[in-house]
C-alpha cells in the first residue's frame, strides 16, 4: 500500500490498470499484516503522509519550476554566444563546455521533478513534458529513466531488485554482507581491494560517456520507443546545427565528448553520495520506511547544495515522497527526523565534502571485506 500511494497521483486510474492482477482476496482468519514489517511504524508514517497531504506540501509551486527552466535555457544560450562571440580558442571553449555541462546536470535534476510527476496535477502532463527535458534537453529517452529509477525507489539497495547497484559483483563489491560472500564464494571480477582507485576511472568519468551515450540508443531501437527516438533526435540535430558552423566536425564531436565528462562526474558523485555508503543487502522485505531510511542519507542543506544536486540532498525525504516538488523537501524533514527518533531508526546527514568521501571509504572498507574473505574463509 504504502509504495501504490507513493508513486501514483491519480490512484483511481492505476486501479483500473491493477485489477487484472487480482488473484483473490484474504480469508477474514488469515494474517493481513506481514511479520518482517514494523506495525507501529507503519501507522505513524501513514500518519505523517496524512500531515504532509493536509500541509499541501504535496502541491507544487508552478513558478520554481518555470525559474529552473529558465535558468537552464540562459545557460544553454550563453554557451553558444560564447563560442560565437569569442571564437573557439581553448578558453571559450573550456568556458563553454562547463556551461553546457551544468546544462546537462540541472536539466538532469529538472527531468527527474518530471519524472516523478512532481510539477503538474495531471500524471500525462508531467510526462509530456518530461519527454520534452530529458529528450531535447539531453538527448535521452524518458522510458529508459523511468524503466531504471522507479525499480530503484522501490527497492532502493537490494541486489537483483535495483538497477543502480547492478554493477555489483562485475566492476564493484558493494556492501559489507554481499562483499563477504563474494570473497567465500572466491569470486574475483575485479581486483575488489583496489575499487576504491579503479573507481576514479571507471566510475565518475566514464558513465555518461561510454555507456549511457550508446546504450540509451540501443534501449529505444530494441523496445521500439520511436517517439523517444525522435526527441533524443531533436537534441542532436540542434547541437550541430548550432555548433557545426563554429567549431567544425572536430571540434563538435569534442565539445560533445568533453560536455559528456563533465555530467558524468557530477550526476555519478551526488546520485551515489546517498546510496553507496548505505546498507546494500538482498531485499528482507522490510516495512516501507525502513526500506528507505536504510539506503538513503542526506547532505546538509545550503542554496548552493540545493542548487547542486537538484535538492538530491534531502534523498530520504525524496525517497519516501517520490512525488514531492523538491522546494518542499526542507519543511518536511524535521517531521521525518521526530519520526526516526521515536522508533530509533538513524537519520544521516553529513557535509557534501564529506558525502563524497563516504563513497570512495565505503568502496575501500568493501573492498577489504571481500579481500579477507577471499584469503581467508
Amino acid at each position: 500500500q504504502d509504495p501504490f500511494i507513493a508513486f501514483h497521483l491519480d490512484k483511481a486510474l492505476v486501479r483500473k490498470y491493477m485489477s487484472p492482477l487480482l488473484i483473490g482476496e484474504l480469508a477474514p482468519d488469515q494474517p493481513s499484516f506481514e511479520p518482517s514489517k514494523n506495525k507501529k511504524l507503519v501507522e505513524d508514517f501513514r500518519e505523517l503522509r496524512a500531515t504532509v497531504e493536509k500541509m499541501g506540501l504535496l502541491n507544487p509551486n508552478r513558478t520554481f519550476f518555470i525559474l529552473y527552466l529558465c535558468h537552464i535555457l540562459v545557460l544553454d544560450v550563453a554557451a553558444w554566444l560564447t563560442i560565437w562571440y569569442f571564437g573557439a580558442s581553448t578558453v571559450p571553449f573550456l568556458f563553454s563546455a562547463v556551461l553546457l555541462g551544468t546544462v546537462q546536470a540541472q536539466a538532469g535534476w529538472l527531468q527527474h521533478d518530471f519524472g516523478h510527476l512532481s510539477v503538474f496535477s495531471k500524471s500525462r502532463w508531467n510526462h509530456w513534458v518530461h519527454k520534452f527535458v530529458i529528450g531535447h534537453l539531453k538527448g535521452a529517452p524518458a522510458s529508459w529513466w523511468n524503466h531504471l529509477h522507479f525499480q530503484h525507489h522501490a527497492k532502493p539497495n537490494c541486489f537483483r531488485k535495483d538497477p543502480d547497484v547492478n554493477m555489483h559483483p562485475l566492476f564493484f563489491a558493494l556492501g559489507k554482507t554481499l562483499s563477504v560472500e563474494l570473497g567465500v564464494q572466491k569470486k574475483k571480477f575485479m581486483p575488489y581491494n583496489h575499487q576504491h582507485k579503479y573507481f576514479f576511472i571507471i566510475g565518475p568519468p566514464a558513465l555518461v560517456p561510454l555507456y549511457f551515450q550508446w546504450y540509451i540508443f540501443y534501449f529505444v531501437v530494441q523496445r521500439k520507443q520511436w517517439v523517444d527516438l525522435a526527441w533524443m533526435l531533436t537534441f542532436y540535430i540542434r547541437f550541430f546545427l548550432t555548433y557545426l558552423p563554429l567549431l567544425g566536425v572536430k571540434g563538435i564531436l569534442g565539445l560533445h565528448l568533453l560536455v559528456r565528462f563533465i555530467e558524468s562526474n557530477w550526476f555519478v558523485w551526488i546520485t551515489q553520495m546517498n546510496h553507496i555508503p548505505m546498507h546494500i543487502d538482498y531485499d528482507k522485505n522490510v516495512d516501507w520506511f525502513s526500506t528507505q531510511l536504510q539506503a538513503t542519507c542526506n547532505v546538509h542543506q545550503s542554496l548552493f547544495n540545493d542548487w547542486f544536486s537538484g535538492h538530491l540532498n534531502f534523498q530520504i525525504e525524496h525517497h519516501l515522497f517520490p512525488t514531492m516538488p523538491r522546494h518542499n523537501y526542507w519543511k518536511v524533514a524535521p517531521l521525518v527526523k521526530s519520526l526516526c527518533a521515536k522508533h530509533g531508526i538513524e537519520y544521516q546527514c553529513k557535509p557534501l565534502l564529506t558525502a563524497f568521501a563516504d563513497i570512495v571509504h565505503s568502496l575501500k572498507d568493501s573492498g577489504d571485506l571481500w579481500l579477507d574473505a577471499y584469503l581467508h574463509k
